[in-house]
């Protein structure tokens, strides 16, 4: 486990000492309160724009939404019930109209049957296998940039659905030059130096048990629970599962280069006591085949220092990753969830969401020795342990939270932009609490490292799945999960009815944009 009194004092060491609080930050965020409401919350100088939902069209040939009357083919062209975003890719080479492009890439991990579908006349709730199988998977989405304007792009070219029914090619040391149709579970991703895209594949087993007894295709999980790859790019392109990265219920992946150009791949195991993991390449990442063939690692960490402890080689070791980390000594995390890489050094953020001993959680930044993302080892320090500032178990950066504001509680997803600040999303699953889910921007450099504020608060019940900014850093997108999906909600009696407010209709979860009123990259 996480050694927190050490991190704590080797984050404290960092500090910078100020004379006073309007000095410690390096952002545009300020104090901002979330409370729980059924409407969402902005930060001042901040508007939020609605781009897409559940039930939108995502292909071209995807029929109008009606949540009374959706069949499968219908949900398997639309935007997912749930929502989460896993990144942004951007062409190497730009279009000869000279207009910026852009794939963003979603994936759709759940769905709740009391949620998704009105309940029959006898008032019962009734799952719907297949159409669940149709609204799950991934969306990837067309953006450009118009009259000075990130769009999503209706119907383009490029826009993709990904799901039950997605042919994908098996590759790497099991069952290598087989095939298995279905993209299931995918609970993360991200786009590699090498231009593609990574889905990782969550527990295939719930999807399994639900799926099987309609679907034979389904009765053998072997094909699931793997990291997707494909070209975000060419939506002809087949998916390929690339089983040398072991297979487990993934949370989250991070995609880098070694400094002699090898591939680099970072994962968590989002479980209670799961692990993290790091995969390099054989050979340089210069082809479609980078993570066909290399080495898995598991991570140990002792105080401050995180060590990669090789795993064993084999398909035995591949098909029960968890079971050879501890066998080799892998340290168990508080349930590791979301990854995000500084695109400014060799700096890897790992967002745990927490367990019983540390409820709230905690964000940990991690820093290659010798800024090599393939070196054995590396430097671990606590950015934030999460929670309300009078828990003794919460600690922030010099200074801490400013009075007033609204604080992370179960860190889940990160990403880091241009200028080194990382954007938190929190997460607790629907559960009501004392304040709304939040995303929160944090420095990651100088006197306010370690401080996060909001910059939005989601709508009763709802969570905040990810995000990821344009490459101008002018728009920064976030997918609102399962909006007013509290315990005890169903179709008809939702938390919410955001983001229309309408009478008979459910809420939705939807791709927001947060731009700044006053123009130029989101945070200052």
């Amino acid at each position: 486990m996480i050694h927190r009194r050490h991190l704590l004092a080797a984050a404290g060491a960092l500090a910078l000492p100020v004379p006073g609080r309007a000095q410690i930050r390096r952002n545009d965020l300020d104090t901002l309160a979330l409370p729980v409401k059924q409407d969402d919350t902005v930060a001042r100088g901040y508007r939020r724009d609605a781009l897409l939902r559940w039930g939108d069209r995502v292909t071209f040939d995807a029929p109008p939404w009606n949540p009374a009357t959706v069949t499968p083919e219908g949900a398997s062209a639309q935007f997912g019930w749930d929502a989460r975003v896993a990144g942004i890719a951007v062409p190497q080479v730009q279009a000869a109209d000279g207009v910026p492009r852009a794939v963003l890439a979603v994936v759709h991990p759940t769905v709740d049957p009391a949620m998704a579908w009105p309940a029959p006349a006898s008032g019962a709730v009734q799952d719907r296998p297949a159409l669940a199988a149709a609204m799950q998977g991934a969306s990837l989405l067309n953006l450009e940039k118009q009259r000075g304007r990130w769009v999503v792009v209706d119907g383009g070219f490029q826009s993709r659905r990904l799901g039950a029914d997605t042919l994908c090619r098996m590759a790497g040391p099991v069952a290598a030059g087989g095939s298995v149709i279905g993209v299931l579970g995918p609970q993360g991703g991200c786009v590699t130096p090498w231009g593609t895209l990574l889905l990782a594949e969550g527990d295939p087993r719930p999807w399994q048990a639900r799926l099987a007894g309609v679907d034979p295709r389904f009765a053998d999980a072997g094909g699931f629970g793997w990291m997707v790859e494909l070209n975000p790019f060419d939506p002809q392109s087949v998916p390929v599962k690339r089983t040398a990265l072991g297979r487990f219920p993934h949370g989250d992946a991070a995609a880098t280069l070694a400094r002699d150009g090898r591939a680099v791949v970072y994962m968590t195991d989002r479980r209670v006591g799961g692990c993290l993991y790091r995969f390099v390449s054989a050979g340089p990442a210069t082809g479609e085949e980078a993570l066909d063939a290399g080495s898995l690692a598991v991570a140990r960490l002792e105080e401050n220092r995180l060590a990669w402890l090789p795993l064993p080689q084999g398909t035995a070791a591949l098909l029960d990753l968890a079971g050879a980390a501890r066998q080799v000594g892998g340290s168990p995390l508080d349930t590791p969830s979301g990854l995000g890489l500084d695109p400014t050094r060799p700096r890897l953020l790992l967002a745990c969401h927490g367990s019983s001993a540390r409820p709230s959680g905690h964000v940990i930044e991690i820093s290659a020795a010798g800024g090599d993302d393939g070196a054995d080892t590396a430097s671990a320090l606590l950015l934030f342990a999460a929670g309300d500032p009078r828990d003794p178990l919460a600690h922030y950066g010099q200074g801490g939270l400013p009075a007033g504001s609204a604080w992370p509680e179960n860190p889940d997803t990160v990403a880091v932009d241009a200028r080194g600040r990382a954007w938190i999303g929190t997460d607790r699953g629907g559960q009501v609490g004392q304040q709304a889910e939040g995303l929160y921007g944090c420095d990651l450099d100088g006197p306010s490292r370690g401080v996060p504020l909001p910059i939005y608060g989601a709508p009763r019940a709802a969570s905040v799945g990810g995000a990821a900014l344009t490459p101008d850093g002018e728009v920064l997108f976030a997918a609102i999960r399962h909006p007013g999906a509290e315990p005890g909600a169903r179709f008809e009696r939702p938390g919410t009815r955001w983001p229309s407010f309408q009478p008979g209709v459910p809420p939705r979860s939807t791709l927001i944009g947060l731009l700044r009123q006053a123009g130029g990259p989101v945070g200052g």
